[in-house]
């Protein structure tokens, strides 16, 4: 379905950020690597070769490793089909970073040192301290565009475009305006917002007031107060803090900008409370997550902010993407997640714009074939480069967890953005 891009997102930025802003690129040149004339680094005759690096591992058992397999999965469908201009792609995998800066840039190093890689698709991690190695090399990077990195550099692509709102630019509405059909609309509601003690946490808290507030919904509670390091054994003093900042009331909506363990914990405590509210956050979407009874219980009710078409969604590219992600698991059926989203949309927005460039593969040939890059109807919505360097495609929805199947509660859609201040 195509949507026109209109929207502007913040959306997931805040929650993933880990890193400083990257915003300032390094001069694009639009040369190899190698050198004006030279063969690309990581093309030959008859492949191109690819690598990721995914946070396989974490230290609180978050893991993004699926977006692995959704990246395998575009990318053996493409080769399956031909390759792209003559060519297959030899994906080598991703590299896991453990979601550690210093291994993310070792990462970094290793695919285009050793690996000789020419482009990275995907990058998925809530660190990047590898972005400015890549932008110097001039390597195609391609991921979810959750972190400042991809937002301005020339070599950097964010799947669903740039989520951070830069200074001058604008924040996406998708989020609380979706919300407004769970709540039946924003008027006289309250919102609590909470998110780690970290850079992260301090720009959710920063987006999501304006946000919420423009969206008409009053902010009685914004804090970044969560510590980063573990998740809290006792969520006591935050649930106590946020269920009476509505005037010694509990507030209408509790939204967490954190990761999976420790939404279990938070919502779990506010459920203990009697709290009937609304429950969302922007990370809570895999059918995985339902094979514990507990985690199962924590998330029923949640509503959860995806920047793509819910698997639910009846369509041809919905379908595609659901067997080509079975094939590529070896026939099994998996429980599909949003990073093997992440991963699939990545490699498939790199292998539209290798496809343009055309036979003549270079990364010359390659930036200018971004340059003025645009399709329609994608599950992210219509994509337009470069404007996409600086903002989001635009379109989000929701979705709840209702009785351990996942329901659409906002459907795919775009909005108006609102300036960042």
């Amino acid at each position: 379905m195509s949507q026109p891009i209109r929207a502007i997102t913040a959306t997931v930025a805040a929650l993933l950020l880990a890193t400083a802003c990257n915003s300032a690129a390094t001069g694009n040149s639009g040369n190899s690597p190698d050198g004006k004339g030279s063969p690309a680094r990581g093309v030959t005759d008859k492949a191109i070769k690819v690598g990721g690096i995914v946070s396989m591992t974490t230290a609180s058992g978050y893991s993004k490793k699926d977006t692995d397999l959704g990246a395998k999965a575009r990318f053996d469908r493409a080769n399956a089909e031909g390759g792209i201009n003559g060519r297959k792609i030899d994906y080598l995998g991703a590299e896991d970073d453990g979601q550690d800066p210093a291994r993310n840039l070792a990462a970094a190093r290793k695919l285009v040192q050793q690996d000789k890689v020419f482009a990275i698709a995907p990058m998925s991690s809530v660190t990047f301290s590898g972005a400015d190695f890549l932008q110097k090399q001039q390597v195609p990077t391609f991921g979810w565009g959750t972190i400042p990195s991809f937002c301005g550099p020339s070599y950097m692509y964010g799947m669903t475009g740039c989520l951070v709102p830069m200074p001058g630019g604008t924040i996406s509405q998708q989020w609380p305006e979706g919300l407004k059909q769970v709540t039946h609309g924003s008027r006289g509601k309250t919102v609590a917002i909470l998110a780690n003690d970290n850079d992260a946490g301090t720009f959710a808290i920063r987006t999501y007031k304006q946000s919420f507030a423009s969206a008409g919904y009053k902010v009685t509670f914004a804090k970044s107060s969560v510590p980063a390091t573990s998740v809290p054994s006792d969520w006591s003093a935050y649930t106590k803090e946020i269920l009476r900042s509505n005037g010694g009331k509990a507030p209408d909506i509790v939204v967490s900008v954190m990761q999976t363990p420790y939404n279990i914990g938070l919502f779990t405590a506010v459920k203990r409370t009697g709290y009937k509210g609304v429950l969302t956050d922007p990370t809570d979407y895999d059918p995985g997550l339902l094979a514990k009874s507990a985690t199962k219980e924590a998330l029923d009710g949640v509503h959860v902010l995806l920047t793509f078409a819910p698997f639910e969604t009846k369509s041809a590219d919905m379908d595609r993407f659901k067997a080509d992600i079975k094939k590529a698991s070896g026939g099994k059926d998996v429980p599909l997640n949003m990073h093997m989203m992440t991963g699939y949309m990545s490699a498939d927005l790199f292998l539209a714009i290798a496809k343009k460039a055309g036979r003549d593969l270079t990364v010359a040939s390659f930036q200018k074939a971004a340059d003025g890059f645009s399709d329609t109807g994608t599950m992210v919505g219509d994509r337009s480069l470069p404007e996409g360097q600086k903002r989001a495609f635009g379109c989000g929805a929701l979705v709840q967890l209702r009785n351990g199947a996942y329901h659409v509660s906002s459907p795919f859609k775009c909005y108006e953005p609102i300036p960042f201040k």
